[in-house]
């Protein structure tokens, strides 16, 4: 089996894989300080509960946006697994996609392994959107080539912005609006829809630019936590794919082997 690891800015997924099936994912928040051993004593426990024996993971991958969260996660594989991990566009596990930009090695292993995913599953030219603590929009061609994209504030570091910034506005959850009305009738209705229909307005406004500049036609394919929740108030997504980067990395492993 396969134990996929994906360190992001806020949340480190591991997820086991059989194959390309999914067998069980569990998250936990990003720490750099957090230790080897630390998330041993969390993982084992989660893995026993599924009546997972360490023993029945043979491979490890690992993909991390934070530097600093690598060195202990390469403990976790070597001392508790007795494994020596894959690391995400490195060695045996290279993306071998062309990564079409001014400066390559500056690209997210996240959004470089949601390329090699999305190319795998959907055909044609594509535009992947991951809302995660960024939300990226990346485009990859036809041939499976990254050719670029776009970083925006993610929809949670908006509002923490705004809500830290301001006296007297409060936290409030997000959801899709009660209705469609953009005249909100009181300030948590107001902050609502400036927070979730302006982020609708932006990603449909960037998705129309984007496809005119691509000049074919390109599928929207979304990923990451609020892709659902958006899903339900546009139409711009060809799919909503919520386990595009694990997949991506289950490919990877799956090739370090040929």
């Amino acid at each position: 089996m396969l134990l996929a690891i994906d360190a992001g800015n806020t949340n480190v997924v591991f997820a086991l894989f059989d194959g390309r099936t999914l067998k069980g994912r569990w998250r936990i928040a990003t720490d750099p300080r957090r230790t080897g051993d630390q998330y041993a004593v969390w993982l084992l426990q989660l893995l026993q509960i599924r009546g997972v024996e360490r023993k029945a993971v043979d491979k490890i991958i690992i993909s991390t946006v934070v530097p600093r969260a690598l060195h202990n996660l390469e403990v976790l594989a070597q001392n508790y697994f007795q494994i020596e991990p894959l690391i995400a566009g490195q060695g045996a596990a290279d993306y071998a996609i062309d990564i079409d930009v001014d400066e390559p090695r500056s690209l997210g292993a996240d959004r470089a392994v949601n390329a090699v995913a999305a190319h795998s599953k959907y055909p044609g030219d594509l535009i992947v959107i991951d809302f995660g603590t960024a939300t990226t929009f990346d485009v990859v061609d036809f041939n499976g080539a990254y050719k670029g994209g776009i970083i925006a504030p993610g929809l949670n570091l908006s509002l923490d912005a705004l809500v830290g910034n301001t006296a007297k506005l409060p936290r409030i959850a997000i959801e899709v609006p009660a209705n469609n009305s953009v005249i909100g009738r009181n300030t948590e209705d107001q902050m609502l829809i400036g927070v979730f229909w302006g982020y609708v307005a932006m990603m449909e406004g960037l998705i129309a630019r984007m496809r005119a500049q691509i000049g074919r036609p390109a599928k929207v394919i979304a990923t990451g936590g609020l892709a659902v929740l958006f899903n339900e108030a546009t139409d711009i997504f060809d799919a909503v794919d919520a386990d595009l980067t694990l997949e991506g990395l289950a490919i990877l492993a799956e090739r370090s082997d040929k």
